[in-house]
């Protein structure tokens, strides 16, 4: 919703705004239908890596703060939205809290997350899943389209 290749590279401008926090990685945007309600525009996606040295729950409510900051309202399951920032893995950590839950439970089923990731981390290990390249290798990537990037001003 609301220009969302612009939302999207805002977000990736804001994360690297975030206190002790630095974005060192991120993919192309690529272009998804939406999942569930399908009444809505395409997704714009894209994956970025950061070095931080918060915790995980603070990092969560900075993304959460940046989702409202783009007018991101919670009326219902996979509503539309204007941006959906998810921590998808932070290290090796395991984690299941009311909220947060490490690495992203879905993030293996799902080509939108997984191709951009693959992108800017390759060799990189889902904990219990194995090598992202492999997970890639097994999905149905046939909706997802790179998009290209706007033109620098």
């Amino acid at each position: 919703l609301a220009e969302p290749r612009e939302q999207v590279l805002d977000a990736l401008a804001e994360l690297d705004q975030l206190p002790q926090t630095r974005v060192t990685g991120r993919s192309s945007l690529y272009r998804s239908a939406p999942i569930g309600n399908a009444g809505q525009p395409d997704f714009v996606n894209a994956v970025a890596c950061l070095r931080t040295a918060l915790p995980p729950r603070a990092l969560l409510e900075r993304l959460l703060e940046i989702e409202r900051r783009h007018g991101r309202t919670r009326v219902f399951k996979n509503a539309p939205r204007t941006l959906d920032l998810d921590i998808l893995m932070y290290d090796e950590l395991r984690l299941n809290e009311a909220g947060l839950h490490l690495p992203h439970p879905r993030m293996h089923e799902r080509p939108f997350v997984m191709v951009p990731l693959a992108e800017i981390a390759p060799m990189l290990v889902v904990p219990e899943r194995g090598p992202v390249m492999e997970i890639v290798a097994g999905l149905d990537c046939e909706g997802l389209r790179p998009i290209a990037a706007p033109s620098p001003n």
